[in-house]
């Protein structure tokens, strides 16, 4: 779940389905919709979501809604399947530098986009170019082409993509909706409208983007001339579905209810405690799988008194009742996380697993140790005349995405039994990027999807700082940390990754600058007359094997 925020810098996100970080996507597990049959060529199938995009423009949002509905209309240099191994899309073939600077791909030649203009390696230039270039103000785009030094036509069919430091994770960033293509010609004529959605986001997907009616829907209509689907698909040739239509359903129970109605054939995120009625309702399948990346964590800055204090901040990681708030706030639905990342992503460190449980004894010795002895008359700690109080603010319109709200409330009243005051201030897209940005939030919350560890470089490098483009909301440079997340970066071994990266893990964990809630599960509601769905390497929808039986 990622939000949007003004500005150059990433947002942070707080709860938000879709919209913070979702946010969103796993590997492994799940399933698909597949026993629904043969495919059948036709047809229209209805997705409810329960947000809408900020901006439409893949190179310049960082919502997880954006990358999955724009999978549909921009495809990508590669494909990676759930094994994190990578195959042939766009490019046929490609080399790694042995110093990992650069990546050189070789191209399909007879893939056009929607206007009718050729894929060729000009193209791939044009929009990495673009998405690097300041008036572009990408905000995750940008990021994941990390210190890219730009690309060299080598000829129409080759192109040589070239980077200042080795970038090891540059394939997996490659495989995402953010680095998809637009047609060279809407980049330059359609350049005020990306974002908006519509008929201006060229591509070369298996949909065209046809129209969006703001807070109603958005429309996808099959691309008839697609014959250039990645190694990962199951089928070959243009989409089955003749159109999908995107509703904007963000109360949950008219999405659920819409579901059970059949008004709608795919419904996302549904609630934890409508899972029992979906999975109990034939007419209907319950596709789930774990989100890779980031955990919904809680970052605590550790630039900002009182979490300035180590002894503090372990108070606090040790004083959340995390077994019992999860269990019941989210019914059983997603598992209690121990690390930063998701089990489901490489490099999990599943040494964490129970090494850091809830003791409220420890939280108050720490606290004492630290000179918060005193209390005030509403039983919060205090020192120097000062109450120990935490500012964690929440975005409104993201307040209750996976009850986080309620699951917020549970952990107030676990830290107030340690003497801990939090406040949870309601603010909207700009109060919230400002404090948070700025560095002025003792408490951020937020996942972060990506089927690559990578992620923990932008978690807790000092490189990835928020007020230019990163979202290391700790705010707490570490050399070790820094070291070892540049070092996971340096090498295509995944041996020496996954041991740096479980370094990284426990050393987190350690200085307590994390506090891991859970691993979010994507929950979706399907109709049992569709078929061929099923979630990426991201757990985001693609819809191009879809269909539906009448």
């Amino acid at each position: 779940m990622r939000i949007h925020r003004p500005g150059p810098a990433r947002v942070l996100a707080a709860a938000a389905a879709g919209v913070l970080l979702l946010a969103g996507c796993s590997g492994t597990g799940g399933g698909t919709s597949a026993d629904a049959g043969k495919p059948v060529a036709g047809g229209t199938l209805t997705y409810a979501v329960d947000t809408e995009p900020v901006s439409w423009d893949p190179h310049v949002s960082t919502q997880d809604l954006t990358a999955e509905l724009q999978r549909q209309v921009f495809d990508s240099l590669v494909s990676e399947d759930a094994e994190g191994k990578f195959h042939p899309w766009l490019a046929t073939s490609w080399e790694v530098a042995p110093d990992l600077k650069s990546f050189t791909f070789h191209l399909r030649t007879d893939v056009k986009f929607h206007d009718g203009t050729p894929f060729d390696a000009a193209a791939v230039k044009a929009n990495f170019d673009h998405i690097v270039a300041k008036e572009t103000k990408s905000q995750y785009a940008a990021n994941l082409l990390g210190s890219y030094t730009g690309t060299t036509v080598v000829d129409p069919a080759t192109a040589k993509v070239e980077f200042a430091q080795p970038s090891a994770p540059f394939l997996q960033a490659a495989s995402t909706a953010y680095l998809g293509f637009y047609s060279p010609k809407a980049l330059t004529e359609n350049a005020a409208k990306l974002g908006q959605g519509g008929a201006a986001d060229v591509g070369t997907g298996p949909f065209r983007f046809v129209s969006y009616s703001k807070g109603q829907e958005a429309v996808f209509e099959k691309n008839p001339d697609y014959a250039w689907g990645p190694a990962t698909a199951a089928h070959t040739g243009p989409a089955h579905l003749d159109k999908f239509v995107v509703r904007f359903l963000p109360d949950a129970s008219v999405r659920v209810g819409a579901l059970n109605s059949g008004q709608v054939q795919v419904a996302k995120a549904v609630p934890p405690q409508s899972v029992s009625g979906v999975k109990a309702n034939s007419q209907l399948k319950l596709l789930s799988q774990a989100s890779p990346g980031g955990n919904y964590n809680l970052w605590l800055n550790g630039s900002l008194a009182p979490l300035d204090d180590q002894k503090v901040r372990q108070a606090v990681q040790r004083g959340i009742d995390l077994d019992l708030d999860v269990k019941t706030v989210q019914f059983g639905q997603f598992p209690r996380a121990w690390s930063p990342i998701s089990a489901s992503t490489p490099g999990y460190n599943k040494d964490l697993e129970n090494s850091w449980p809830y003791d409220q004894a420890l939280s108050n010795k720490l606290l004492d140790e630290a000179g918060w002895t005193a209390r005030d008359g509403e039983g919060y700690r205090t020192k120097d005349g000062r109450r120990l109080t935490l500012n964690w603010p929440q975005l409104t319109a993201n307040a209750t995405q996976q009850s986080r709200d309620i699951l917020g409330q549970a952990i107030q009243a676990d830290l107030k039994k340690i003497g801990v005051e939090v406040q949870r201030p309601a603010l909207d897209v700009g109060a919230y990027s400002t404090l948070v940005y700025g560095g002025k939030a003792n408490v951020v919350d937020m996942a972060w999807a990506r089927f690559e560890p990578d992620v923990l470089w932008l978690f807790f490098n000092s490189g990835s700082n928020p007020a230019k483009g990163g979202i290391n909301a700790t705010f707490l440079p570490d050399r070790q940390l820094d070291e070892w997340t540049d070092q996971g970066r340096t090498t295509l071994d995944p041996e020496q990754r996954a041991k740096v990266y479980r370094q990284v893990q426990a050393r987190a964990i350690d200085l307590a600058t994390v506090i891991p809630v859970y691993t979010p599960y994507a929950l979706t509601g399907v109709s049992a007359k569709v078929g061929g769905l099923g979630f990426d390497s991201d757990t985001w929808l693609n819809f191009y094997d879809a269909w539906r039986t009448p």
